[in-house]
């Protein structure tokens, strides 16, 4: 069985193919493993030998199918920690934090609503509260039937929340989709808020690697897989998947040495970024039929973005955290302070006395100058943090990327889906239609489980079991409600499509 593609989605289909005593070749393009969340080495200007990666990642509590890949490398998850809050703030100097609400939904909106600043009690009147309800009655996959036709943008507008809330609480999570909220399904965001606050108890906890992507994660992970008796093959890009009368499908490869070649395989996995499937395909002629190849042809990646990573003189000031979300600046979506939790990055300001920062900005506007972008997220990230102004930049190094899913208004009914017409050709990965309230590091985790069992289930092999936080909202009552409150909606829905 071949995986092409070494991510999280790859990762997870060799896993469960491989515990199940199947042959598994894993093909990935990169020298290391992990996709989006690699890391490699790099020389900074001081000589200091540093893990360079595309960004900070927050791996949180309902992520139940990442954690048990995860665990295969590392059973007692030791290499996560925990971060002990996630506050945002607003370039207007309001600002929200998530540590020491409830647990229990619906209470620990009820409790944000509350006590948090961007819900003034004066401009909640105003509030429409038929189209609120509907967060509370989120079902998957029926939400996209009832609001996929819509953008995020219009979901927040038609809900009338206050215009903070608006912009700090709802559009900072919309904008983690690698899109600014006009481009992202009404349905995302929706599930989105079920999935992380509304359908689970463990909210917006999450915990970050201790140490850098390939240590904490995927060494241990590729220890396990060998050990299982998969074959791990960095460097090797993927040139074409074709049907083969004699050998099953046909997988031709090159590496990155120059050498190339092919071999053959009972399946096959495509675990790629939904910016590299489309040419894969492309390049093989018998995969499929029109309809599938029109589909991942149609595919589409997000908007550009970026993560500049600064290595400087001095510290930040002490009680700055590990994570900060940011709301209403022109693209600066978040900064990290690495030393706060990255054994890698703290030995290093140790040494030298200084700290390591790092930036985002999640959608950037398309041909844009990258110079300029650069410099740009750089002002506004001091403007949040003005020590960094007279801080000396000791090296950076700056990731930009369009390599992740966009999902649009009007796009899930014809999203690719696990399976395709060729029975023992599956896809896997994060752009996918999965109809699980599951979204970012987590779907890439279960489209590869699935993946697998869709395979296995061929050969009258056992499955692996998926898991999702509950697939409709929780309490009843509040489900009877919102129901009650969606009959008026719906002419208003049809006159402002």
């Amino acid at each position: 069985m071949a995986v092409v593609g070494g991510g999280i989605a790859g990762l997870a289909a060799a896993c469960c193919l491989a515990e199940r005593a199947v042959d598994v070749v894993l093909l990935e393009r990169e020298r290391g493993l992990g996709g989006r969340l690699r890391g490699w080495e790099t020389t900074l200007a001081d000589g200091s030998v540093v893990t360079m990666s595309r960004g900070f990642h927050a791996f949180f509590r309902q992520y139940y199918n990442l954690r048990g890949l995860l665990r295969r490398g590392d059973p007692g998850l030791s290499a996560l920690v925990p971060l002990a809050d996630y506050p945002l703030v607003h370039r207007d100097g309001y600002a929200d934090r998530f540590s020491g609400l409830p647990a229990t939904p619906p209470w620990n909106a009820l409790a944000l609503a509350a006590v948090s600043p961007s819900f003034p009690v004066r401009e909640l009147a105003g509030v429409n509260v038929p189209a609120a309800l509907q967060l509370l009655d989120v079902d998957a996959p029926g939400v996209y039937e009832r609001l996929d036709h819509r953008s995020a943008r219009e979901l927040l507008e038609v809900t009338r929340f206050p215009g903070s809330a608006r912009h700090l609480a709802f559009e900072v999570f919309s904008r983690s989709f690698f899109a600014a909220p006009e481009r992202l399904s009404a349905a995302e965001m929706a599930l989105m808020f079920h999935t992380y606050f509304l359908g689970s108890s463990e909210g917006l906890r999450f915990d970050v690697p201790r140490s850098p992507f390939p240590q904490a994660l995927w060494t241990p992970l590729a220890g396990y897989l060998e050990g299982i008796g998969a074959v791990l093959r960095t460097g090797t890009s993927v040139r074409a998947v074709e049907p083969d009368r004699t050998r099953g499908y046909a997988v031709s490869w090159e590496r990155d040495d120059g050498t190339s070649g092919g071999e053959g395989f009972d399946g096959v996995v495509l675990a790629t970024d939904p910016a590299s499937l489309p040419g894969l395909v492309a390049r093989s002629p018998g995969l499929g039929d029109a309809r599938w190849r029109a589909e991942v042809a149609a595919l589409r990646p997000a908007p550009p973005f970026l993560v500049s990573r600064y290595w400087l003189d001095r510290p930040v000031r002490e009680h700055r955290q590990g994570f900060l979300g940011t709301g209403g600046y022109p693209t600066l979506d978040n900064i990290s302070v690495l030393d706060r939790y990255e054994d890698e990055s703290a030995r290093w300001a140790a040494r030298t006395g200084g700290s390591v920062i790092e930036l985002h900005a999640y959608a950037l506007p398309e041909g844009c100058d990258r110079a300029a972008e650069r410099a740009s997220l750089w002002r506004q990230a001091t403007s949040v943090y003005p020590e960094l102004g007279a801080a000396r930049v000791v090296d950076a190094r700056h990731e930009w990327r369009a390599d992740c899913p966009l999902f649009p208004p009007g796009s899930h009914g014809s999203r690719c889906r696990v399976r395709t017409p060729d029975p023992r050709v599956v896809v896997a990965g994060d752009h996918l239609r999965v109809d699980l309230p599951v979204a970012l590091m987590e779907r890439a985790a279960t489209s590869g489980i699935m993946a697998a069992n869709a395979l296995l289930s061929r050969w009258g092999r056992h499955g692996h079991t998926v898991r999702s936080v509950p697939l409709r909202g929780r309490h009843a009552p509040l489900r009877y409600l919102a129901r009650r409150a969606r009959q008026p909606l719906r002419p208003q829905v049809e006159r402002n499509r």
